[in-house]
């Protein structure tokens, strides 16, 4: 190696710099990706200065999710005007995950918040209670659908919720009719529900108004709700109320949390007219 005042680093020395072992580096240079500057006789690598800072730009890109090929694609082919361009979408690519991140945040926050709540929960017990109002983003109709379908329209009220930032960590409900719970048909519901404590501009939401909701707990599996509605419409007859606009259902145990369906617990909210 000719004596010079540009400093070299071995393989070695880079991939300590880089905090990486030196394996990788060897497959950058076998893929292309990135190459010493020059190996000696005796076949050592040698890396410049500049490539510390390149390796720094892949090791980024590579953190924000961009493959070894689309990077080596740019190896390849950079420019100036491409690397701007490649910035700006990385820079996209963040603001969206950091977005991410803080919507599941907000989702764990809610879920310790309700679990928490929980715990407090005796579930043999009816109680009336004035609710306040609640914005609720919906899904599409379900009423007399099957099978088949309600998996579909699950499946894209998930992804939307979670695409749109919407996931607030809340259980998802169901809405019933009033006609379907006259009609006994406590399982008939109309809509799947997510709460929304602070609703973003530009979407349709379902506002429930303040109002009155005779609450109870279901334990067991879905098969056996109606036995809980019908000792929550005998306490309706008891307490001299009727039926109101709708009723909301959700989980409060799970299979998230539960073995077994018969330690599952479900709170329904049936609105009523004092």
């Amino acid at each position: 190696m000719e004596e010079t005042n540009i400093k070299y680093f071995t393989t070695g020395e880079l991939a300590k710099l880089c905090k990486v072992n030196k394996q990788t580096l060897f497959y950058y240079d076998q893929i292309g990706l990135l190459s010493p500057v020059f190996k000696n006789e005796k076949g050592y690598r040698y890396y410049s200065i500049q490539q510390l800072e390149f390796f720094t730009v892949i090791d980024l890109l590579k953190d924000l999710g961009m493959s070894l090929r689309d990077i080596r694609y740019y190896v390849v082919n950079k420019s100036p005007e491409k690397f701007l361009s490649m910035m700006y979408q990385q820079r996209e690519e963040i603001a969206k995950q950091r977005m991410e991140i803080e919507m599941k945040e907000r989702m764990i926050d809610t879920k310790i918040d309700l679990m928490q709540k929980a715990s407090d929960l005796n579930f043999s017990n009816i109680t009336l209670e004035k609710l306040p109002e609640q914005t609720f983003y919906l899904s599409e109709n379900i009423e007399n659908i099957t099978d088949d379908t309600f998996f579909e329209v699950l499946a894209g009220f998930i992804d939307e919720l979670y695409e749109s930032y919407l996931d607030t960590g809340d259980p998802i409900g169901s809405i019933t009719k009033r006609e379907q719970i006259v009609k006994g048909e406590f399982t008939n519901y109309s809509n799947l529900y997510m709460l929304q404590r602070n609703p973003k501009k530009g979407r349709s939401y379902f506002k429930m108004g303040e109002g009155y909701f005779l609450i109870g707990y279901h334990v067991g599996a879905e098969n056996t709700l109606h036995s809980t509605y019908e000792r929550l419409l005998s306490e309706m007859e008891r307490l001299n109320v009727t039926l109101g606009d709708y009723v909301l259902e959700e989980f409060i145990y799970d299979n998230v949390v539960q073995n077994s369906e018969d330690q599952y617990v479900t709170k329904i909210m049936i609105h009523v007219h004092l």
